[in-house]
């Protein structure tokens, strides 16, 4: 690790520590108010709307040493990002669902949309079935965002961190009971994808001739299929 980047990482970790000591130490004092902050924050990835979760399930949760943990993992993780519209995009290698290794581009013939696994399934169906005609489309499955040995939901499908790439597969086969309009790929256990794309939790990317020609804000809270959508309705 370079001197920079171990710079940015001890900064990074200054910066969480301190949002999350400020975050706690407000749920202690101004439990109701930062209930309602939590609730807005949870209105901009419709987790309010999913009726598995109640608020109990999930924020609580927040602010919490297994939360620490999981965003300063995501902020370091971006330090490793080589995915830059306008820039040729990483063909990382991913690992179908039979066992066969193969890259990122090879799943791309003209424009080509990437997601990972996470709350906007739904969503993500309804891209494919109005644009497949103009893009392909891929699920690369990437590490968990909340398994339940880590910075773990209530009333959760029950997943643990990935220790092998068997251990990815069956996680997958959870996605795969909600019916994905389109494959579904595993990162590989150094989580290229991951890292290279700067994907956790959720991340879209469109990518079109090779190089990325839209990256998407970090899931959930800044993932906005309709941005894809606007893209795409000029390329029908």
């Amino acid at each position: 690790m370079g001197q920079p980047q171990l710079l940015w990482k001890i900064l990074i970790l200054l910066q969480v520590t301190l949002s999350v000591v400020v975050g706690k130490t407000l749920m202690i004092l101004f439990p109701n108010a930062m209930k309602r902050y939590i609730l807005k924050m949870g209105e901009k990835s419709r987790m309010n709307q999913n009726p598995k979760f109640s608020y109990e399930n999930w924020g609580p949760t927040f602010f919490s040493f297994k939360y620490l943990l999981f965003v300063l993992k995501v902020k370091w993780k971006r330090l490793e990002d080589e995915a830059y519209e306008g820039h040729p995009a990483p063909n990382t290698p991913v690992v179908t669902l039979g066992g066969e290794v193969r890259h990122l581009l090879d799943f791309m013939a003209g424009q080509y949309l990437s997601r990972v696994a996470g709350f906007g399934l739904l969503r993500f169906n309804k891209l494919i079935k109005d644009f497949s005609s103009v893009a392909d489309f891929l699920i690369i499955y990437i590490e968990e965002a909340h398994a339940v040995d880590g910075w773990a939901f209530k009333n959760n499908v029950v997943i643990k961190n990935h220790r092998s790439l068997e251990d990815r597969k069956i996680a997958a086969q959870f996605l795969q009971k909600n019916h994905p309009l389109c494959p579904v790929v595993l990162d590989t256990m150094q989580n290229l994808s991951s890292s290279k794309y700067a994907a956790l939790p959720e991340r879209l990317y469109l990518l079109q001739g090779g190089k990325v020609i839209y990256k998407g804000g970090v899931g959930p809270w800044n993932y906005h299929p309709q941005e894809i959508r606007a893209i795409l309705e000029k390329l029908k």
